[in-house]
């Protein structure tokens, strides 16, 4: 999932336009998301609960919209 991301500066580019690229390209490939995950060791026992309890409130999430309309 996580790649390195490259931006090239184009010619009569902003610098600060292209730091903004690269910060949403970042954002899209989820470098940051992943870095922020594994930061700590996390035991396989925990690992689970914690994937458990996202995938309920994905679940909670999305009846509640279908519930809404």
């Amino acid at each position: 999932m996580a790649t390195n991301a490259q931006v090239k500066v184009r010619k009569n580019e902003d610098v600060n336009r292209a730091i903004k690229r690269f910060k949403r390209k970042v954002e899209a490939s989820g470098i940051m998301r992943d870095a922020k995950r594994k930061r700590y060791y996390m035991k396989p026992g925990e690992a689970k609960k914690v994937k458990r309890k996202m995938a309920e409130k994905r679940r909670r999430k999305t009846q509640k919209r279908r519930s809404a309309r």
